[in-house]
């Protein structure tokens, strides 16, 4: 018989149906997704040999679990996916607040209809989705929130006295009875409210107020914190800690290349988008490389971290930064520049913590630094070191380009240029395009114009050239001529004045 069509208690007991807990539930269906060699938690990618293999180990061992790693880690995403692992249906006594298992009620209401109505108690089926309960932890959540208080309004309505187990209004975790119950940001508890979890974490019950009443609940619960927490906005109690069987670590991507996988698949473009802009491989690998150096950098907080949220946004705002040069131009289609990546400045800032140092540089000319060491990194995997070819005894691929500026010629790129114009401006440099025809000589045309100019700011960001800040764009100029330049340098103005 199909569960649709069992809809009282009679005939859910004929069809031999067996209640478990959600613990075996998540166990049983993990094992039997092991044995048929799925991967689950899809879209958690860079995990899987780490985190993964913890949280499966957890659920095995039917744990309440503490996922533990900074800002934008996948946390949350990891514990709503856990979901997946429950039956799809399971059923409950009908006009239960607490979804109430028909074999095994726990409220008064369920107790009482099963015993008044015994093989006729009607039964609906709830769907796993609806199983999951999500919390975010901050200091006002009170403790009749999460588990429950008396409520006036209803005793005078039933006209009841406060004796009565009816006038209680059950909180957030009882609501979550059956399933799986998450709170996000847990140092953020008050102490105090943190306290009131430890029945219900060790005895598996909860006392509400002075009733005698105590509620054998059935919950999977999820915990999520930051380490920066601990110290700074409040921590958690030692002996909530000690009742959280499992503690996973999480990670940040350990590769770009894992990296841009995760931003490729969250960033939100359009079709548009997608279909009329180009995006090289090469500015993608930038836009990861930038929350590297940043995770690294002696401007910001490594203890507050880098989340991966920042690689997101400075992929699609470099997207849109293309696209409205595209709109303005009125081009049909465009490619993704190396001076796109001021449109990137943006998604940067509102994403780092900075230290001392950073705060006296300014948010803007961090995010400036970062961008210029993401191409000093790259540069080296696609072209020979400027330092190294300056000093062998082999020609000097950059001679050439170096010299045109020294005789006092300099180059500017807007980020609103037309294509036209920009291949114009680049070609007008000696030499650029050759060094990447030498070392990449199968590149289209809108591949070769993209490293042509990221030679000019790698060239830049290894002393050899000048780059100077346009308000929407760069210049290029001589390195040696530029040092005796008493004039205020753009860097100086523009960038903090923008950002």
């Amino acid at each position: 018989m199909s569960i649709k069509n069992i809809n009282t208690l009679g005939e859910l007991k004929k069809s031999g149906y067996v209640s478990r807990s959600v613990k075996d539930e998540l166990r049983a269906n993990l094992i039997k997704q092991l044995q048929q060699k799925e991967g689950g938690f899809e879209g958690i990618i860079g995990f899987e040999d780490t985190v993964i293999p913890d949280l499966q180990t957890a659920i095995l061992s039917r744990h309440n679990i503490l996922l533990l790693g900074l800002r934008g880690q996948a946390k949350t995403r990891i514990a709503r996916l856990l979901v997946n692992l429950l039956d799809e249906y399971v059923p409950y006594i009908e006009g239960s607040e607490l979804f109430d298992d028909p074999l095994a009620p726990i409220s008064w209401y369920g107790h009482t209809t099963v015993e008044s109505k015994g093989d006729e108690t009607p039964i609906g089926w709830i769907h796993r989705s609806e199983r999951y309960t999500e919390k975010l932890a901050t200091p006002d959540v009170t403790v009749a929130d999460l588990i429950g208080d008396v409520d006036p309004i209803k005793a005078a309505t039933m006209k009841l006295t406060y004796s009565d187990e009816r006038v209680i209004h059950f909180g957030l975790i009882p609501r979550a009875h059956r399933g799986i119950f998450v709170i996000n940001e847990l140092p953020d508890l008050q102490a105090r409210i943190q306290v009131s979890l430890f029945n219900i974490l060790q005895e598996r019950d909860i006392q509400i107020r002075g009733f005698k009443l105590r509620l054998p609940l059935d919950i999977q619960f999820v915990f999520t914190a930051n380490p920066e927490d601990y110290t700074n906005r409040g921590s958690i109690v030692t002996p909530l800690k000690d009742r959280i069987e499992s503690q996973i670590l999480t990670h940040y991507p350990r590769t770009v290349e894992i990296s841009r996988k995760i931003t490729q698949q969250e960033a939100l473009l359009t079709p548009e988008q997608r279909s009329t802009i180009e995006a090289d491989g090469l500015v993608k690998d930038m836009v990861e490389q930038i929350a590297f150096e940043a995770r690294n950098s002696e401007y910001i907080d490594k203890k507050s971290g880098v989340s991966a949220r920042l690689t997101i946004s400075s992929y699609e705002n470099l997207i849109s930064n293309a696209e409205r040069r595209m709109i303005i131009n009125g081009e049909k289609s465009t490619f993704v520049r190396i001076s796109d990546f001021l449109g990137v400045i943006p998604a940067i800032t509102g994403k780092i913590e900075l230290v001392y140092e950073g705060e006296l540089e300014g948010q803007g000319k961090v995010a400036n630094i970062l961008i210029g060491k993401a191409v000093k990194t790259l540069l080296l995997q696609f072209f020979p070191d400027p330092e190294k070819a300056k000093k062998a005894k082999t020609p000097n691929p950059y001679t050439e380009i170096i010299n045109w500026f020294s005789d006092g010629n300099t180059l500017s790129l807007v980020d609103d240029l037309p294509l036209a114009e920009y291949k114009k401006a680049l070609n007008a440099v000696p030499g650029l395009k050759e060094v990447v025809k030498k070392f990449h000589p199968k590149l289209s045309e809108n591949q070769t114009l993209l490293l042509m100019e990221f030679i000019l700011h790698g060239l830049a960001e290894f002393s050899q050239l000048n780059k100077g800040f346009l308000d929407n764009g760069f210049a290029f100029s001589d390195m040696f001529n530029s040092l005796f330049n008493l004039e205020p340098d753009d860097d100086d103005l523009d960038i903090d004045d923008r950002y």
